[in-house]
């Protein structure tokens, strides 16, 4: 076999066309063998012996797409240094685009033996191992062009590859799960008539099925648990993963952007699979542990914010390099057009503490094409001071989870929420507002895939995670949910009544809130795991998305959802670029506050009326003729005004309509109705009529400009 010297950059294996360029780093591997293996168990090793600043690369001619190959990392085993090289171990390559085949899980893939942990283990781990892959970049994207979606303009809608796909009755059998399915025009088309802008896709970086998982007959279904940072994950793939999932995950991209839908990629570059010290040995750990971990000053232990066993080492700058040029690839070769970072407090925490000007985000912030795309984060992590709700950088949005608590404690009646709601309600300015930042900063939403769906938000009080094996333990305890009178499924038609007003209410409050809504994939079918409210290894029936057979009419849920969402696409006063003023705008001719808050008699809010505990309903005003950010032409943006009459108390509650905003109003959002309002046929009231609003409800009144 020939083997040229090769380059140091780019990091991984290359294919030219000719052949392929291998390059991995490592400082504490005394030498490295690149090998190549074969079908029939064999493998062919070949040693890394050109080094440029720690990269250890060389050139293969005829080293071909579809080759699996791993590393093998001679040097010190020391432990209580810092250092676990173990050339007993086949390692992925942090870099490989591609990975095959899925773990075999035993001894032979831990640094130790399982009755001696201090003890080396030399057990060969490459039968039971993954393997990494070289892959053909060259896809034919045709005129694919990025949707640039504003933010604005955005509606996100967060899904499991596999949960969304798996039953679709519409969907060929060897199509479901995969990167293939989401490209079908069943699914593009369901997403296309929900409003759906942006496609979030929880984690498809390939990841690992835990080792405690797999011995209880679970599987690790949300995936947050990643092992290779360019690879988009083979179990998604339905044609092969010898990189036939590349190729697959480049087709559904481009099939969404050509329907208008942008792909944004929820990441974990938080930690990795290998778990803490007695994890296994897969890819970082033997290639260089002290550069790519946080570890103790013990370093026999690693420093764990992430709950998960271990963090990145976010200072050391192979880790950032990492990090960036994993980002850059899903932009640049996959065309993502944005990512959502799990657990990103962590991602701050240089040091110890929580830091804002991190070098990631100074990365981030300086990249041509990483700050270009949108950047989402969840702000917190599990460490001491991780709740960063609100103190990202300017270039970020971020989950606002202030604003699904204060929702649902709204529409669930807890006293003194009225005050929190209206923040929420438009953009959550005392968290944004400071730092430059938008309304847009403020991602809303009221579930995710981590924690209850909406139909079991108001179906249950508690969780009931006993199918997880860990007696009923895990999972958050503090729901804020309520099952409206009965605990789990009923037949009640008083309670079943009330269950989907509340349903409704979540959908039209999140719709008509400033900032970007975003929904879980399944709500508008009203989705449900069954009280489960941490179904991240139920991989199965309880966690998949069931859809309508094609002769079964779907829940009254999904019409109600759409016209929500097309009734915010239609308006842009409940999508504005700018915080309200709470006064009139100058230049719009009109004497009207931009927004304006009543008490349910008409009357204007008073500090005093906000600050009553049993407070739970109000008017607010919205002047579609005071919107003060232009159109993209500089123009002058006009809509229509709104009147929103949230009632979240236990008792029906007569409102008046206020005098002096507007004569003439009809009804276009009743969520005491089931059916909704078909456009036209709202009652019409004049200012100073009164209507009276059903116990837990919401009515919105409309008048043209």
């Amino acid at each position: 076999m020939q083997v040229w010297p090769g380059q140091a950059y780019p990091l991984g294996a290359t294919y030219d066309g000719a052949g392929t360029n291998f390059a991995v780093y490592s400082e504490a591997a005394d030498r490295i063998e690149l090998c190549l293996l074969h079908d029939d168990g064999s493998e062919t090793a070949v040693e890394l012996r050109e080094t440029d600043a720690f990269v250890r690369h060389a050139y293969l001619p005829g080293v071909m797409p579809g080759q699996r190959y791993g590393y093998r990392a001679h040097g010190p085993y020391a432990p209580e240094s810092g250092l676990r090289c173990n050339s007993a171990k086949l390692l992925l390559d942090p870099y490989a685009r591609a990975v095959s085949g899925s773990m075999d899980w035993g001894e032979e893939v831990y640094g130790y033996h399982f009755k001696q942990p201090d003890k080396r283990n030399d057990l060969d781990s490459a039968p039971h191992m993954m393997t990494s892959v070289v892959v053909n970049p060259f896809f034919d994207w045709a005129d694919d062009r990025p949707p640039r979606t504003p933010y604005h303009e955005t509606v996100i809608y967060e899904a499991h590859v596999k949960g969304l796909t798996m039953l679709h009755p519409a969907l060929p059998d060897d199509l479901r799960g995969s990167y293939a399915a989401l490209a079908h025009p069943a699914i593009i088309e369901h997403l296309t008539e929900l409003g759906v802008t942006a496609l979030e896709l929880m984690p498809v970086h390939q990841f690992v099925n835990d080792h405690r998982l797999v011995d209880q007959g679970l599987n690790n279904y949300w995936g947050y648990n990643t092992i290779g940072f360019f690879a988009p994950h083979n179990s998604y793939a339905s044609w092969g993963d010898r990189g036939e999932q590349v190729l697959e995950f480049k087709q559904a991209v481009r099939a969404l952007h050509e329907a208008g839908i942008e792909v944004i990629l929820d990441v974990v570059y938080n930690h990795t699979a290998e778990g803490n010290h007695l994890g296994p040995t897969l890819s970082f750990r033997g290639l260089d542990n002290a550069s790519y971990y946080r570890l103790m000053d013990d370093p026999r232990y690693y420093m764990d914010t992430t709950g998960t066993g271990n963090s990145l080492l976010m200072r050391s700058p192979h880790v950032l390099q990492l990090i960036m040029d994993s980002l850059r690839y899903w932009v640049t070769e996959m065309h993502v057009d944005g990512f959502r970072f799990d657990l990103a407090a962590t991602l701050a925490r240089q040091f110890h503490e929580v830091d804002r000007l991190s070098s990631f985000f100074d990365l981030v912030q300086q990249d041509p094409v990483v700050s270009q795309v949108k950047l989402i984060a969840e702000p917190w992590d599990v460490g001491e001071g991780g709740y960063q709700v609100g103190n990202f950088p300017p270039l970020w949005t971020e989950w606002n989870g202030k604003y699904r608590d204060t929702v649902r404690d709204l529409w669930r009646g807890e006293p003194r929420t009225l005050a929190e709601f209206a923040s929420r309600l438009t953009g959550s300015s005392d968290l944004y507002q400071d730092d430059g930042r938008r309304p847009l900063a403020s991602i809303n939403f009221v579930t995710c895939h981590d924690g209850f769906t909406l139909r079991d938000l108001v179906s249950y009080n508690e969780k009931h995670n006993d199918a997880n094996g860990e007696d009923n333990h895990d999972g958050e305890s503090h729901n804020r949910s309520w099952n409206c009178g009965a605990e789990g499924e009923s037949d009640d038609p008083e309670i079943l009544g009330l269950r989907a007003r509340q349903a409704r209410n979540f959908i039209a409050t999140l719709m008509l809130s400033q900032g970007v809504p975003m929904l879980s994939h399944g709500d508008e079918l009203a989705r449900t795991q069954g009280g489960n409210n941490n179904a991240y290894c139920q991989d199965n029936e309880l966690a998949w998305v069931r859809w309508p057979e094609q002769d079964e009419e779907p829940d009254p849920l999904l019409a109600f959802t759409r016209a929500m969402a097309w009734l915010r696409r239609d308006h842009p006063v409940f999508r504005r670029r700018r915080f309200f003023h709470g006064r009139p705008v100058e230049g719009t001719h009109d004497e009207l506050s931009d927004i304006a808050w009543f008490t349910p008699r008409g009357g204007e809010m008073r500090q005093r009326d906000w600050n009553r505990s049993h407070a739970r309903a109000l008017t607010v005003f919205l002047n579609g003729n005071a919107i003060s950010e232009p159109g993209p032409r500089g123009e002058r943006i006009q809509d229509d005004s709104f009147l929103m009459m949230f009632n979240a108390s236990p008792d029906p509650i007569e409102f008046t309509v206020p005098v002096n905003h507007g004569r003439q109003w009809q009804v276009v959002v009743d969520t005491a109705r089931a059916e909704g309002v078909p456009p036209g046929t709202g009652p019409k009231l004049k200012a100073g009529e009164r209507l009276t609003l059903p116990d837990r409800s919401l009515t919105v009144l409309q008048r043209p400009a």
